[in-house]
């Protein structure tokens, strides 16, 4: 029983991708600590969610841009080489963070421009990492190799606003922007290691405007993967109320203005539920319907985020039980969304030819990384006309409405399934 309960570490025995895993390690562990002090920068400056919010219009854009963009770079150019490249600007995005702050310029314009600019390379860097996986394992390995890669994404997420936490007793905020771009060196040193990975069959001859739009137009031909972008967006847009931690910290548990340990517990807590579930993951391959375990997922996902903000409603502004309910409840939120992005990326590797599967990437990334900053504008709005107790539960609320419509008007993603691959105990 226990080989099926905990995860599959088999895609680890190939060269590339363990060397691409472990120098994930300490690069999403760095992100996180840039990802913890953007906006607590920001709210620092002007005291204002609004604020924090609007880093998510500065993050959207290029996102979008890059991001497909970069997966139609992806479909026609070496991944390998178009990884060494994104990772370089990440690294000196990253320097140019930690020289504004180290200088103290105190420009909240300087500070969400430099987000900008991070985040492009960002946009180009994740499509081609994952259209680069299903190059390197086979295909039955697929779905272990994605576990492991979220796994590592939200342990970083854990440990990253932990230490920053904790880091910001002892130094500022442009130490934890130093310490990202150095660990930005490795996954530099990684890449170069890697074998070619040049595109099949000489690749797309096109990596502009047009090449998008095929990538579009092959996207549409196949619902279940549309609808598989739809529901995260749902989930995310409505239910994603990380812009908010900076003032719940603040004002519901009575945390200080510039961060501290509850924002770092607030900031951790999703990740830590979503470390628990893949680590726990040795069920999902067992699992047919992954539509419908997708739909159920997000449906928890709603209810959890519900639960955290009429916990946050009851705090009265000091720490106690009702700090560690909304922490429950934030942690039950990351393990269902975890299942829900392991059954998603899945559904997308499975359905795509690999000279659009950058293409696809890249599209997939606007929509797990640009539906969050949708949500920390409308989040960051919804704050400051109602309060942060409403604007959490009532997104919960709106997801959870949101996806069982979705599930109604395209009954097809619900009864998708996928045939699943044997595991050595099932053969025996």
């Amino acid at each position: 029983m226990a080989p099926r309960l905990f995860a599959d570490t088999t895609p680890l025995r190939t060269r590339d991708f363990r060397r691409l895993w472990l120098a994930g390690i300490p690069t999403v562990i760095g992100a996180n600590l840039t990802i913890f002090a953007v906006p607590v920068q920001l709210y620092a400056l002007t005291q204002s969610s609004a604020y924090v919010g609007l880093a998510g219009v500065f993050a959207l854009v290029p996102l979008i841009v890059f991001g497909l963009w970069g997966g139609a770079l992806a479909d026609a150019m070496d991944r390998r080489v178009l990884l060494i490249i994104a990772s370089c600007g990440l690294a000196a995005a990253s320097v140019l963070l930690w020289l504004q702050a180290a200088l103290e310029l105190n420009n909240v314009w300087a500070v969400l421009c430099l987000l900008a600019v991070q985040q492009a390379f960002y946009a180009v860097n994740s499509p081609t990492r994952s259209a680069a996986i299903p190059r390197m394992v086979p295909a039955d390995q697929l779905a272990a190799a994605n576990s492991l890669n979220m796994t590592v994404t939200q342990a970083g997420a854990i440990v990253g606003p932990l230490l920053a936490g904790v880091l910001l007793r002892w130094v500022n905020l442009s130490t934890l922007y130093l310490i990202d771009a150095l660990t930005c060196l490795v996954p530099i040193v990684a890449t170069l290691r890697l074998a070619p990975i040049p595109p099949i069959g000489g690749g797309a001859s096109r990596y502009g405007l047009t090449a998008v739009l095929d990538g579009f137009r092959y996207l549409a031909g196949n619902r279940v993967v549309l609808m598989s972008f739809v529901v995260d967006l749902i989930a995310m847009i409505f239910g994603m109320p990380r812009a908010l931690f900076p003032q719940i910290s603040h004002e519901s548990f009575g945390g200080p203005v510039e961060g501290g340990t509850t924002m770092a517990l607030l900031a951790a807590a999703m990740s830590v539920g979503a470390v628990a579930g893949g680590v726990f993951s040795g069920w999902l391959p067992r699992v047919r319907r992954h539509g419908l375990a997708v739909v159920g997922a997000i449906v928890v996902w709603g209810l959890a985020m519900v639960g955290f903000g009429v916990a946050c409603g009851l705090a009265g502004g000091h720490t106690g039980a009702a700090l560690w309910i909304a922490l429950a409840f934030l942690a039950i939120g990351g393990a269902a969304d975890m299942v829900s992005a392991a059954f998603r990326s899945t559904i997308l590797q499975e359905a795509a030819e690999d000279d659009v599967r950058g293409r696809l990437q890249g599209v997939f990334i606007v929509v797990v990384a640009g539906g969050p900053r949708v949500a920390d504008v409308l989040h960051g709005v919804a704050a400051a006309a109602v309060g942060t107790t409403i604007a959490a539960a009532g997104g919960g609320g709106l997801v959870v409405v949101g996806v069982l419509l979705a599930a109604a008007v395209v009954p097809a993603f619900v009864r998708y399934r996928t045939v699943p691959v044997p595991s050595e105990s099932d053969k025996v």
